[in-house]
């Protein structure tokens, strides 16, 4: 197993897991078996609990771990699929170390950072580092450990010390190290003091760094690249220039051409030549398709413009995956992906009263788009200004994909303005609405508010009938079952989904046939073939392309999971969040589809779908849990299947499944339960 360290200075947030995954990629191309490893320093257990605006969007994993974003740039980049152990925190060390404490694993000594705390540290890295994280099954070849932070800073040093043990663990010709630094630019000149003054702190601490990675606006001059080298006490080839590009997918082939692989071929003593041809054919074919890749992504393309309401726009870093899921979509399409920003609150009211200017560009800037998508989010601040923008796509034909909370705002749209529900909301937007039809899922912990929610991979089951109408279901080339990683507390209600199916037919006028809407009766043609119990000719106000079904459920049949328009040119909402496994050279259906729509070439890459189609999850690891336990009664193995329970506190039991909330939801501190993931301020 060989190690490559990626530490930064100067300052954080420079670009280090850019530069570690695309390391990673590289490494990839020549046919080796590349894992990754995240280090954060902060004390939280996991990333569940921060707020988007200060730490970007929390990335989940298959088996419902919580992590820092770059752990989807390590998946993005490398495609592989990564545990919530590839994630380390100080949170986590800690608490596994007071847990042998209190076990009397220590057999009495007195507990210490050193040697206990590095010790831990390492033996993590070291199992995880082993685990397999690719279709082969097989343990990596090369692990890609990312510390995050800023190498001085006091919340590093045990994992400063640990790597410097670790390196003589695994002995030096299996552990390289690349520091990450800031050249900044002043007067016209690029300063390399800091640089300097960072590889002198990190040789004190007992690591030396075998390449320095110098982050700068434009190329470096060859007097920078060699006053580094003099005083660094590096060689100019270990001194890589990583200057600003128009996109971080040109930044793997930037560090090839000065030299990475060729350096970490001997440094590392990497055995190419044993390497299996399958893999080496594999690794061509990732190099030649990921040049191609950056080659479209440069081409002077239509443009397809796409407008993201949400809640985080203070920080695009909150929506990382979602504008790489785009991007992913938008160069299969061969487009040039156009995004344009709104915060939620601007699309309301208050804010045409408050600030007008900001009110009309943000409804200017929802009016042009082609595309609208509303992602995810906690909270009640800006949920009508998304009910606005899914009302406003509704109604115009504008393609829309609703994530998580955008899936909810859709059906609460709906519900409101087809069906004539117009109490309906969300018990988490409001906990007294007199028509919640969106409800916490029962089985959820109200006192607990990190790991509690409903996370990880689940399966969604489409529901029969669909393979003729569904543009999601093609889109996921036709498939019965998909699988996508899921993080919420929230569902929508079971006791209305028979209503909203309906559409705006009232469930209590159906004997004699009247209709909650003010406007008059009009004849229109009969429901679909799924009547729900309802007479062909029941009398229907509104067109038929207001019928709104929910295409994919769980795998009991009891929460809805996809819901999509009949007669809509794209109209789709997701309970899970399917951005988390897009992927660079296979982007994900549900963006695609929004692209696509968007472009008017649906149809198009519908037909490439349903020939081409490749599950992000190999198929062989996915069971439904009817399924497994039918293997467990048979005495078979089930422990490959991906799927991963939410996970309960303990002390906490599982209700029995309600139709309706009945009470508002408390946080441990007595105030109403508002925001259940984030920090964020209503």
């Amino acid at each position: 197993m060989k190690y490559i360290i990626v530490s930064g200075g100067v300052i954080s947030g420079i670009g280090k897991g850019v530069i570690a995954s695309s390391t990673g990629l590289l490494l990839k191309t020549l046919g080796l078996k590349v894992t990754a490893i995240k280090i954060d320093p902060y004390m939280n257990i996991d990333a569940g609990t921060m707020a988007p605006t200060e730490h970007g969007e929390v990335f989940v994993l298959n088996d419902g771990g919580e992590a820092d974003l770059d752990l989807g740039n390590y998946e993005r980049y490398l495609n592989v699929t990564l545990r919530r152990d590839n994630n380390i925190t100080t949170g986590k060390i800690y608490r596994q170390v007071i847990e042998k404490e209190r076990r009397g694993d220590y057999l009495g000594k007195t507990v210490q950072i050193v040697p206990h705390l590095t010790g831990a540290i390492q033996d993590w890295i070291e199992r995880v580092a082993r685990l397999p994280v690719d279709e082969t099954g097989e343990e990596p070849d090369v692990c890609i450990v990312e510390l995050g932070g800023t190498v001085g800073d006091i919340e590093s040093a045990p994992f400063v010390e640990a790597l410097r043990q670790f390196q003589f663990r695994v002995g030096t010709e299996n552990f390289a190290l690349i520091h990450v630094s800031l050249l900044p630019v002043i007067g016209g000149e690029q300063k390399t003091k800091p640089t300097q003054a960072a590889i002198r702190d990190l040789r004190g601490l007992g690591l030396v760094p075998d390449m320095i990675a110098a982050r700068c606006a434009t190329p470096l001059d060859h007097a920078v690249i060699n006053k580094l080298s003099m005083f660094c006490h590096v060689g100019p080839e270990q001194v890589l220039a990583v200057h600003d590009v128009s996109s971080t997918y040109h930044v793997p082939l930037l560090l090839e051409q000065q030299g990475m692989v060729r350096y970490f071929e001997r440094r590392l003593g990497l055995d190419v030549n044993g390497i299996p041809e399958p893999m080496k054919l594999k690794g061509r074919t990732l190099r030649t398709r990921w040049r191609e890749l950056t080659i479209g992504h440069d081409l002077p393309l239509d443009k397809v413009e796409i407008v993201l309401v949400g809640k985080y726009t203070s920080l695009q870093d909150s929506y990382m995956s979602v504008v790489k899921s785009l991007e992913h979509a938008a160069l299969r399409c061969s487009r040039k992906l156009v995004l344009k920003w709104v915060d939620s609150s601007d699309l309301e009211p208050h804010t045409e009263k408050d600030n007008p200017v900001r009110y009309h560009e943000a409804w200017h800037s929802l009016c042009s788009a082609k595309g609208i998508i509303v992602p995810g989010g906690f909270g009640q601040r800006g949920t009508e200004g998304m009910i606005s923008a899914a009302r406003w796509a509704r109604e115009k034909k504008v393609p829309y994909l609703g994530i998580c909370l955008g899936f909810q705002i859709a059906v609460i749209e709906y519900a409101r303005n087809v069906c004539g529900i117009t109490a309906a909301n969300s018990a988490e937007l409001d906990a007294k609405c007199a028509d919640p039809v969106v409800v916490y899922m029962p089985e959820i912990s109200k006192t607990h508010l990190g790991g509690t929610m409903r996370l990880g991979l689940r399966p969604t089951i489409f529901g029969p009938g669909t393979e003729e109408w569904s543009r999601i279901r093609k889109l996921y080339g036709g498939e019965p079952v998909v699988w996508e990683r899921h993080r919420h507390r929230y569902e929508i209600n079971p006791q209305y989904i028979e209503r909203i199916e309906r559409g705006n037919i009232d469930p209590a006028a159906k004997a004699a046939k009247k209709l909650i809407s003010r406007p008059p009766p009009e004849r229109v043609p009969s429901l679909p073939e799924v009547t729900f119990g309802l007479p062909k000719d029941t009398p229907r106000v509104g067109p038929p392309a207001d019928e709104l079904f929910f295409v994919g459920k769980d795998e009991k049949g009891e929460r809805m999971q996809i819901a999509e328009m009949k007669d809509h040119p794209y109209f789709v909402g997701l309970q899970a969040h399917p951005e988390l496994v897009s992927r660079p050279l296979n982007p994900s259906p549900p963006f695609l589809g929004l692209v696509a729509a968007a472009a008017g070439i649906l149809e198009q890459q519908i037909a490439a779908q349903l020939k081409d189609f490749v599950p992000p999850h190999p198929k062989d690891l996915l069971i439904l849990e009817s399924e497994a336990q039918r293997r467990r009664e048979l005495g078979q193995d089930t422990t490959n299947t991906e799927i991963k329970p939410a996970t309960t506190p303990p002390g906490v039991s599982t209700p029995v499944r309600s139709r309706c909330p009945d009470s508002e939801e408390v946080h441990p501190s007595g105030s109403p339960l508002i925001n259940a993931s984030s920090s964020e301020a209503p």
